[in-house]
């Protein structure tokens, strides 16, 4: 089986898995046209959830370290007066720790990630669309794209 035959069977199988689910509602990420393989992500959409990312971060930075202070001076008084609880108190207080710097480090990936995402698909668009204009002599006032039923013979 070629390459070709193996991903457009892989896709069909998506879009029919996705097709199955359910409609959200909320805008995101949504079928371009029921039975479609093609999906489409508005730029409002990528900053909602970048944004979402962001605030997580921020309120993580802070809500997530909350009880560390008094977590350690807990497990050091405990571990201190003969308690292995103690001992446990704060191997559980540096997991926390790590799990929240590796949380805040994803967050962070995604919000900037999806930033990234947002201009460069601007910057693809604007490239395209410079591609797209009709070469040749055009009437002042007059937009030289090529008109939507044109495109197609493009792709051929």
């Amino acid at each position: 089986m070629s390459f070709e035959d193996e991903w457009a069977a892989e896709k069909a199988a998506v879009a029919t898995r996705l097709n199955q689910l359910p409609d959200a509602g909320g805008g995101h990420a949504a079928p371009a046209a029921k039975g479609s393989a093609d999906y489409v992500v508005e730029d409002d959409d990528l900053g909602e959830i970048g944004h979402a990312a962001y605030g997580l971060f921020n309120g993580l930075q802070t809500g997530g370290k909350h009880a560390d202070t008094a977590s350690e001076t807990a497990g050091t008084s405990l571990k201190g007066d003969g308690f292995d609880s103690g001992a446990a108190l704060t191997e559980v207080n540096k997991t926390w720790e790590t799990q929240v710097k590796t949380l805040l480090q994803a967050c962070a990936h995604i919000s900037n990630h999806l930033n990234y995402t947002k201009k460069s698909a601007k910057a693809d668009d604007d490239w395209i669309a410079a591609q797209m204009r009709i070469l040749g002599p055009v009437p002042p006032n007059v937009d030289a794209a090529v008109p939507a039923s044109q495109i197609d013979k493009y792709f051929r």
